[in-house]
């Protein structure tokens, strides 16, 4: 009876510990096991991601920079006076194409041309004067060899003749001085261009020299851009060619685009024509003049525009589309690589400037490898991955 009592709950507990024990001991231990055999079999089973990629190979590549400018006129002339009096009229139309010596204002000339008359008089009394001293220092001269006059009368002589021709040349430098004076009151354009609006009327005085100008006239034909490049970018371009990595531009046939004030571009393309030698301390910046052909009237004085120009080229650049460009958390850039056994490997990438649709590679990648460019969101590390497409890269250029 003892023995069946004590047996009893011995049996009990043994199948307790069977029952429970070994069911919860199994799943704990064995539970991570299976599942990552689940995932090895899941992997293995899975097929392979459908990708297109785009083959790395290096093509020169121009570095343009953009800067602001500002449009100056080819050449400004200021319309003065020359000669103070009334104005009489104005012979042009405000905002009208002018000629180099088209007659631009009218002064009231009667001043002028009565001292231009008093001129002319006074030079033909000289003239006049001229005659009778030539007749008797001739005279005179014939005389003193036979000794009828004295050394000293054919000297006063020859002296009254010379006087005589020099009032001559003073009289006549009166003259010229009087028509010019004339003429100036006949105010012409000094050059070709569009002339502005006027800052006089008739009947306003004007004086010679004065401060503000009667009118302003442009050339526009062909236009200035001047161009601002901070000297912090210069010494880093610089900096690139003397280590060979960029090759020079000849400067002296560099082209320049336009982008308008609307973001449209302009379609004459410019040319640089130099540097400044000097650093604006204000700003710290250099400036750079391009010259444009301006046909359409279409750039005008002051406007404000946004400069293009290539200033060196990359002979074996890296390009990258920008979509195949990733971020991790921290912000570095990769992108997904196909190795030669067919799966994806993650390529930590450093970018430089935009080029089109794509960055220029500073690091990170080389020539010939394929770089995953669709279906990389289903890409993983290590991951076998199924091409589908397969082109090299090239850059999409937009204006």
């Amino acid at each position: 009876m003892a023995d069946r009592l004590f047996s009893f709950p011995q049996i009990r507990i043994r199948d307790v510990v069977l029952r429970w024990f070994v069911p919860v001991f199994a799943f704990f231990v064995l539970a991570p096991v299976s599942g990552q055999c689940a995932d090895t079999l899941k992997n293995s089973a899975q097929p392979a991601a459908a990708v297109a990629v785009g083959i790395i190979k290096p093509m020169k590549v121009p570095y343009i920079s953009e800067f602001p400018g500002r449009v100056a006129a080819f050449e400004v002339s200021e319309v003065r006076p020359q000669v103070g009096g009334i104005i009489q009229k104005r012979l042009f139309t405000e905002g009208s194409d002018v000629r180099v010596g088209d007659v631009l204002y009218q002064i009231d000339p009667a001043l002028y041309r009565a001292d231009y008359e008093s001129a002319k008089a006074a030079l033909r009394r000289a003239e006049a004067n001229v005659a009778p001293a030539r007749l008797r220092f001739e005279r005179y001269g014939k005389l003193l060899a036979s000794r009828a006059v004295s050394r000293q009368e054919y000297d006063d002589a020859k002296a009254s003749y010379e006087q005589a021709r020099a009032e001559v040349g003073v009289c006549r430098a009166a003259v010229d001085s009087a028509k010019i004076r004339l003429e100036y009151t006949r105010v012409t354009s000094p050059i070709s261009g569009r002339i502005g609006r006027s800052a006089v009327t008739p009947g306003a005085l004007v004086t010679a020299g004065q401060a503000s100008p009667l009118a302003s006239v442009y050339r526009i034909d062909t236009v200035y851009v001047d161009v601002t490049q901070s000297s912090a970018d210069m010494l880093r371009m610089k900096r690139a060619m003397e280590s060979g990595r960029l090759s020079r531009i000849d400067d002296e046939h560099a082209a320049v685009h336009l982008i308008l004030e609307d973001g449209t571009m302009y379609q004459e393309t410019g040319s640089l024509q130099f540097s400044e030698v000097n650093v604006e301390e204000s700003t710290g910046s250099v400036t750079l003049r391009a010259f444009f052909p301006n046909t359409g009237r279409c750039l005008l004085p002051g406007m404000y525009v946004r400069a293009r120009l290539a200033e060196a080229v990359d002979d074996q650049a890296i390009l990258l589309p920008q979509k195949a460009l990733l971020r991790d958390e921290k912000g570095a850039g990769y992108a997904y690589v196909v190795n030669e056994s067919g799966m994806a490997e993650k390529r930590m990438v450093e970018v430089g400037r935009a080029y089109g649709s794509t960055w220029i590679v500073q690091s990170g990648l080389r020539e010939g490898d394929r770089v995953v460019l669709d279906g990389f969101i289903r890409v993983r590390p290590g991951m076998a991955v199924h091409i589908v497409e397969e082109k090299f890269i090239e850059p999409v250029l937009s204006e």
